[in-house]
């Protein structure tokens, strides 16, 4: 996955992943240049999903 690519839908896919997980905050999404591994990380942990999971979840959205 692209930066690019997460960047262009980034807040509507943000709304769609905090619909689908309620756990989620705006701090937990909030995506800030050069740090998308870090964000993808504590997603990671609070999701208690694999980055490849993760990834899967973002794209179908």
């Amino acid at each position: 996955m692209d930066i690019s690519e997460i960047k262009g839908t980034w807040n509507e896919q943000k709304g769609r992943l905090k619909q689908k997980f309620a756990i989620l905050t705006d701090n937990d999404l909030m995506f800030v240049d050069g740090k998308k591994d870090e964000m993808m990380g504590k997603l990671q942990i609070k999701l208690g999903k694999t980055k490849e999971e993760l990834h899967d979840i973002i794209k179908s959205i």
